[in-house]
């Protein structure tokens, strides 16, 4: 099975029920790297407007999120968001006292890009809410992770990562 019917095997079996209309506009998130399978993320965006943003994420075992944050941005705090866990488990990491050891693999040669490690585990149904301008990263459990968001309206190209070589939005 291909990457991309991978996530779209973990979006069905979630136990939540999506449209073929949501299913084909998954957004397979690579950040330029190349290295999907151990730095990215796949999203179905239910709404994002101006007030807010919910939407649905899957890692696949091991995939990380690469550490970013949400800068303050046209007079606003930044994004605050909501996590919560639907399948799986996710490790978060956040500003604060560092966990020794944490569960995580780093990305290999990547370790310069993840700076933060204050270890936050999402199991299902459990949820923690990151502050604007915080930052943060996460990875996908053994079994890899399902994952709903509620925020603050989003704009990822405002993102800044800590790896400078990162474009959260590409071509």
């Amino acid at each position: 099975m291909d990457y991309q019917e991978r996530v779209k095997a973990m979006f069905h079996d979630s136990g939540i029920i999506f449209t073929e209309k949501e299913l084909g506009a998954i957004d397979f998130a690579d950040f330029g790297l190349g290295q999907i399978e151990s730095q990215g993320l796949n999203l179905i965006v239910y709404e994002n407007n101006d007030r807010y943003c919910a939407k649905e994420m899957v890692l696949l075992p091991g995939q990380t999120c690469p550490e970013h944050r949400h800068p303050p941005r046209n007079g606003e705090a930044g994004k605050r968001e909501t996590f919560r866990c639907r399948k799986g488990n996710v490790y978060l990491y956040v500003e604060g006292d560092r966990t020794e050891p944490i569960h995580s693999s780093i990305p290999s040669g990547q370790e310069a890009y993840y700076t933060v490690a204050k270890e936050i585990v999402l199991n299902a149904g459990e949820q923690y809410t990151i502050e604007p301008n915080i930052k943060h990263w996460f990875q996908a459990g053994e079994k890899g992770a399902v994952i709903s968001e509620f925020s603050s309206p989003s704009d990822d190209a405002s993102d800044i990562f800590t790896d400078p070589k990162i474009q959260r939005v590409t071509k």
